[in-house]
């Protein structure tokens, strides 16, 4: 179920909760099912601000190599042009806050 998706979404998660909207700003709240993932893929302008509430995430960077797994009160951000991916690889739902800006929002594939 995708409920409040960004525009043109390329990809299925449990839910996604549109927080603000702006022209060169968007925040949701999106939870992960166990094995769901959003493929990789990057963004021209926009910096993504990632913070953990629960569950299990993990993050991936290509270009630099690199990524995280995200925790509760932890953080990440990726900056424009910077190819990435995130998963559901715990056995339990994970939420988390995406704040990303500043700047009009895109989503490429890869």
């Amino acid at each position: 179920m995708n409920s409040g998706a960004s525009p043109n979404p390329n990809y299925s998660v449990k839910s996604i909760e549109v927080i603000a909207s702006g022209s060169d700003v968007l925040v949701r709240h999106y939870t992960l099912a166990p094995g769901d993932e959003i493929p990789w893929h990057y963004h021209n302008h926009v910096t993504d601000w990632y913070f953990g509430f629960d569950g299990h995430l993990t993050i991936e960077t290509r270009a630099p190599r690199g990524g995280c797994d995200l925790a509760l009160g932890v953080r990440y951000s990726i900056p424009p042009k910077v190819a990435h991916r995130l998963s559901n690889n715990g056995t339990s739902d994970c939420r988390f806050l995406l704040v990303q800006g500043v700047g009009p929002y895109d989503f490429h594939k890869i």
